[in-house]
């Protein structure tokens, strides 16, 4: 069987059978969706390295111990890693309120279809990425958490059922009370999110 159709499950048993080949398919599989997940929640890019590693550390260790069991949902095993351990991190450093995105060199929110535009509206488009951020951290932590999942870490509601512990119900219900909320605050403070 070519490699990268293996599922998730073969290249763990792979892994778990010796082949050093199982971990590195899967790590190159999933990095991207772990890693955006991961800088989402701390906004420092060099954090976001130390906790990606420490994740799949922590992963390695797991499957070697046996402690993973396979229910079709690896990546959702693997981002309740890395989320535990940015928990981790907030606590020892006795801060739950996450950093600041100024200080990274990696900014989420340009793209390259900003490179095609004029200064003004990359600077309006700026302002406009930065009253978002500030309004979802308003949000009741269960709703920015479920905003956070879906929208910038690319999760299925399954997923983030799964990764949160709650029904798919309740994670719809979440990101519905989310968007109402992020509407009010929007009116609130009257905050035009539409570039000129």
């Amino acid at each position: 069987m070519k490699t990268s159709r293996k599922t998730d499950f073969e290249l763990v048993q792979e892994f778990v059978d010796g082949s050093q080949s199982g971990i590195e398919i899967l790590i190159k599989r999933h990095k991207t969706r772990v890693f955006t997940y991961i800088m989402l929640m701390v906004k420092n890019n060099q954090l976001a390295e130390d906790i990606f590693q420490d994740t799949f550390i922590k992963v390695i260790h797991s499957l070697k111990a046996g402690k993973y069991k396979d229910n079709g949902r690896f990546l959702s095993w693997v981002i309740r890693i890395a989320h535990n351990l940015v928990i981790d991190h907030f606590r020892k450093e006795k801060q739950m309120k996450m950093l600041s995105n100024d200080d990274t060199v990696v900014d989420l929110f340009n793209n390259r279809k900003l490179a095609e535009k004029n200064i003004e509206d990359n600077i309006i488009h700026e302002q406009i990425c930065q009253d978002i951020r500030t309004l979802i951290e308003r949000l009741p932590d269960d709703q920015k958490e479920v905003i956070l999942l879906r929208h910038y870490g690319d999760l299925s509601f399954k997923e983030i059922a799964d990764q949160t512990g709650v029904s798919i119900n309740t994670a719809l219900g979440r990101m519905r009370y989310a968007l109402i909320n992020l509407r009010k605050l929007i009116e609130k403070h009257d905050i035009s999110l539409m570039l000129p």
